[in-house]
């Protein structure tokens, strides 16, 4: 691998990050979140989980090099 496993991971999500935001507009303009309270409920699921997704990849690559590290 010539690049470092977070250089990928960010510029994957340079490529992914965009189709999610545009995802999330179809949503929320659909017309499906009615209320506040579904709007509300929809961005604390949609934000948080985009976070998450992003940050499990580094406990993941640094969960790797440990199990690599202890082959060693």
């Amino acid at each position: 691998m010539n690049y470092s496993f977070k250089r990928l991971w960010n510029r994957a999500f340079l490529f992914v990050g965009p189709a999610w935001f545009l995802l999330v507009w179809i949503i929320w303009s659909s017309g499906q979140l009615i209320t506040v309270a579904d709007k509300i409920t929809f961005i604390g699921i949609v934000i948080p989980g985009f976070l998450i997704v992003y940050s499990t990849g580094f406990f993941i690559e640094g969960w790797h090099e440990k199990k690599k590290r202890g082959r060693s």
